[in-house]
C-alpha cells in the first residue's frame, strides 16, 4: 500500500519502514489491541501443551477467546495453523478458563464463554495471494490482518476482507475429518443466519436501515454476532436484531447522551437485552427511517471522536 502526505496539494510518498523483528510487530499490535480491534488482552506468550500462543485475547462482545499469531515471513499455511490452534483451544478449554480468571481476577465458568465463536487472527506485513484465497470463505473462523509502519510514525492496519461471493468453508472440508470435527464446534455468524429466520418484510426493512447506516460515513463495518448484527466504526455504533415481524435496534451510548426529540426510544440501561447501549428502538416499517438515522449519526459522532 502506498501512503502519501498532502503537502499543499502535492502528494509526497511516505516511505515504509519494515519491521526488523517479528517481536517488534507483536509488541506494537498487542499493546493496542483494544484500540485496534476492541479486544481485551489476556496473556502474551500463552503456553499450551507443547507449544505457545503469541497473544491470547478475549472478545467481550462475543464472549469468545481469540488467538493471535504474528508472522514476518510468507511461507506458511494459514488453514493448517489456524485449525491447529482452534483444536488446541477446544481440547484444552480449562487451561484457557483458568488463565482468564487468574489474569482478570474473576471467577467465570466454562459456560460463561461462547466457544463456538472462537477465532484465530494472523497478523503480518503482507499475505500471499494463495493465503488470501485459501481464507476466502464467509464463515471461516480465521482472519488475516495486515500491518505496516511508515516514516513520520504512521501505522496502517487493515483486515483482508472476504469477497461478496465467498462460499461457506464447510463446502470445502469434505476430505478432512479433523477440520470437519472442529467446524462442528465453531460457528461464525453471517447475515444469512439472521435473514433466513426473519420474515421477508423484516429482511427488506433491515436492508434499508443497513444501507442508510453504511451511507452515514466511510469505514463502517457490518459484524454479525450470534444474537444480533453489529455496525462498527472503531467500536459498536448500533446493533440490530431481526425478528419475524420487526427490527430491534440498540444505540451504543448511555441513555440521555443523545437528543431523541420524538422520544421513540426506550431506556434499557437496567433491563436485559441483546445489543450494546441503553437506547432500544423497535420498528415495523421505514416511516421513521430518516429520523432514526439522525440518532445513529449522533452516536457515530460520539463513538468516532
Amino acid at each position: 500500500m502506498q501512503i502519501f502526505l498532502n503537502q499543499n496539494g502535492t502528494l509526497q510518498e511516505v516511505s515504509e519502514k519494515p519491521f526488523k523483528l517479528e517481536d517488534d510487530l507483536k509488541k506494537l499490535f498487542e499493546a493496542n489491541l483494544e484500540k485496534l480491534l476492541g479486544l481485551t488482552p489476556v496473556r502474551s506468550e500463552f503456553p499450551i501443551k507443547n507449544g505457545r500462543v503469541d497473544t491470547l485475547a478475549f472478545d467481550p462482545q462475543s464472549k469468545a477467546f481469540i488467538i493471535i499469531e504474528y508472522k514476518r515471513d510468507r511461507d506458511w499455511s494459514v488453514i493448517d495453523q489456524g485449525f491447529m490452534y482452534l483444536s488446541l483451544m477446544l481440547e484444552n478449554k480449562a487451561d484457557f478458563l483458568i488463565e482468564y480468571n487468574e489474569r482478570k481476577k474473576c471467577a467465570m465458568k466454562r459456560e460463561d464463554f461462547d466457544w463456538t465463536q472462537s477465532r484465530v487472527l494472523f497478523v503480518a506485513p503482507s499475505f500471499t495471494d494463495y493465503q488470501i484465497q485459501s481464507t476466502n470463505f464467509k464463515d471461516l473462523p480465521i482472519e488475516l490482518w495486515e500491518i505496516g509502519q511508515y516514516a513520520n510514525n504512521i501505522v496502517v492496519v487493515k483486515q483482508i476482507g472476504k469477497s461478496k461471493a465467498a462460499p461457506s468453508f464447510k463446502t470445502a472440508i469434505a476430505g478432512s475429518k479433523e477440520i470437519k470435527k472442529i467446524a462442528e464446534q465453531i460457528k461464525v455468524p453471517t447475515e444469512d443466519d439472521h435473514t433466513k429466520w426473519a420474515g421477508k418484510a423484516t429482511t427488506e426493512l433491515y436492508q434499508k436501515f443497513k444501507s442508510g447506516i453504511l451511507n452515514l460515513a466511510a469505514g463502517i463495518e457490518v459484524k454479525p454476532q450470534r444474537a444480533y448484527i453489529s455496525f462498527k466504526k472503531k467500536r459498536n455504533i448500533v446493533d440490530m436484531e431481526l425478528q419475524r415481524h420487526a427490527l430491534k435496534l440498540w444505540l451504543n451510548v448511555p441513555f440521555g447522551s443523545i437528543n431523541d426529540a420524538k422520544g421513540i426510544s426506550k431506556n434499557v440501561a437496567n433491563l436485559g437485552h441483546y445489543g450494546n447501549g441503553d437506547y432500544e428502538i423497535k420498528v415495523t416499517d421505514d416511516s421513521e427511517l430518516e429520523y432514526i438515522l439522525s440518532l445513529v449519526k449522533q452516536v457515530l459522532s460520539k463513538t468516532s471522536s
